[in-house]
């Protein structure tokens, strides 16, 4: 049952992150085509800090330091 759970969220995380690299990728176009608004570049801002967090800690847990 454990791991069944630890499937399920491991598959939701990798979800999240496809996700969020649409989202950024879009939001990319988007700056290409206009100026974001505020709400967008924050967005755009947070989701790739996000990303980039969720990668780090991602390799000190896989690989430990």
């Amino acid at each position: 049952m454990v791991n069944l759970i630890e499937n399920i969220y491991e598959a939701s995380i990798a979800v999240l992150l496809l996700c969020s690299l649409f989202y950024v990728r879009q939001l990319r176009k988007a700056k290409r085509d206009r100026k974001l608004s505020p709400f967008e570049f924050g967005m755009y801002v947070i989701t790739q800090l996000a990303i980039f967090l969720w990668v780090g800690s991602f390799l000190l847990l896989r690989y430990g330091v």
